[in-house]
């Protein structure tokens, strides 16, 4: 009797044990293209909004709308940040303020472009690193998060709608 009701349960249950195969199957087929793209934006929008911070005279927010465009400047406060909070060994708050403020503008651009992607994602990988191990080291979650994100599109690149896509394809012809 106790035989009989487990092949029920177990006939019961295969209807659910096909459906969950169904959606792994169907999450499989998730596009390699929009994983990394949005994992571009959304990465992108984390450095650039960064770098916004350390910046006066141009500000750019797509989703708020905030639109000012004008001759950047490394902002008043910026190296300050980075005297006082930041506390990075072995180079100058004065030059690395300005090559941070930099470096969260010039690579997410590429980012978003997909132009460079695998060598701007590495960029902001070393950025990550030194952000963990000598600023923030408690943000580990956060920071993991974003190394994930930048690992995945140094392994796998930046999917086809990109410009590095683009010209691979050329060079082929």
């Amino acid at each position: 009797m106790n035989e009989h009701h487990h092949i029920s349960h177990i006939r019961r249950s295969q209807p659910l044990i096909a459906l969950i195969q169904r959606l792994i199957t169907l999450f499989g087929h998730i596009p390699d293209s929009l994983i990394a793209a949005v994992g571009r934006f959304s990465i992108a929008a984390v450095f650039w909004k960064s770098g916004q911070t350390k910046i006066q005279g141009l500000a750019i927010d797509l989703i708020s709308g905030e639109f000012t465009l004008g001759w950047p400047h490394l902002s008043d406060s910026a190296t300050e940040l980075f005297r006082s909070e930041y506390h990075l060994p072995w180079i100058a708050p004065e030059l690395a303020a300005p090559m941070a403020a930099m470096a969260e503008h010039v690579f997410p651009v590429l980012l978003l472009l997909g132009l460079a992607t695998r060598f701007s994602a590495l960029a902001l990988f070393g950025m990550t690193m030194v952000i963990e191990i000598f600023v923030y080291p408690d943000a580990y979650p956060v920071h993991g998060t974003w190394a994930a994100i930048l690992l995945y599109l140094m392994a796998k690149g930046p999917g086809k709608i990109s410009v590095d896509h683009w010209i691979a394809r050329c060079v082929q012809r």
